[in-house]
């Protein structure tokens, strides 16, 4: 089975800010390109940190309000000196969080979740900034069609990967629902044909209506070998 990389979803038109580029410029540059955060980069187009909207804020909220009891004495340190910054490398939040071209959207997709961020910067082998992910593009893999997702299952995954005849089945899928009827030769592939269909980028559930030939899964199996033993 095909998994999809970063590389096939990201964009690559990215809107980046230099560590030199001054805070009224990054102000603007968030604005006219309807971005909330954008990758900061040197001289080499290496990544160093992320520049979000809620850096920029900082500066807006330092004289309106104290900050927060919860927050740690580090973390005070910083959005005061975030408030005094202006300019990017300053303002930006590191170290930046990215990720490789080859990653996989799963994941991807768990890296977004457990950072709990929207968006993340592509690098190459180099660490030189390529592209940028984003959770919209990781929504992208759901866009296929049913006829897509239904060609990729039967020829990729029940023939190409699991070695199964395809005509032992009938697969149906509606808006990237997937019902898995027909049968396996033993009882216990069941579940390994459902949890490799639903691994298919793209499918949104797998309705399991599979029947068996063999119950090799029953305790009375072995005695009934052991019967046809001359």
């Amino acid at each position: 089975m095909r998994h999809r990389t970063v590389e096939n979803v990201m964009t690559r038109d990215v809107v980046c800010a230099h560590e030199d580029t001054p805070y009224k410029e990054l102000v603007e540059l968030l604005a006219t390109q309807r971005v909330s955060a954008v990758p900061v980069v040197d001289d080499r187009h290496h990544v160093l940190g992320v520049l979000s909207e809620a850096d920029l804020l900082l500066k807006q909220e330092k004289p309106a309000r104290p900050l927060a009891r919860a927050l740690s004495a580090r973390r005070r340190r910083l959005e005061r000196a975030k408030a005094q910054a202006t300019v990017a490398a300053e303002l930006m939040s590191q170290p930046a969080i990215t990720i490789g071209t080859q990653t996989t959207l799963t994941e991807a997709a768990r890296r977004l979740h457990a950072e709990g961020i929207k968006r993340l910067p592509v690098i190459d082998a180099v660490g030189r900034l390529v592209g940028i992910v984003s959770r919209v593009d990781l929504l992208k893999t759901f866009l296929q069609s049913d006829e897509e997702l239904h060609q990729e299952i039967v020829e990729d995954v029940i023939f190409g990967d699991l070695f199964m005849a395809p005509n032992r089945f009938d697969v149906h899928v509606r808006d990237g629902v997937v019902a898995l009827q027909g049968r396996c030769e033993r009882r216990s592939l069941i579940p390994t044909v459902v949890r490799a269909v639903a691994a298919v980028e793209g499918v949104v559930r797998v309705e399991n209506r599979l029947g068996y030939d063999v119950d090799d899964l029953s305790p009375v199996m072995p005695d009934a070998f052991a019967r046809l033993r001359p």
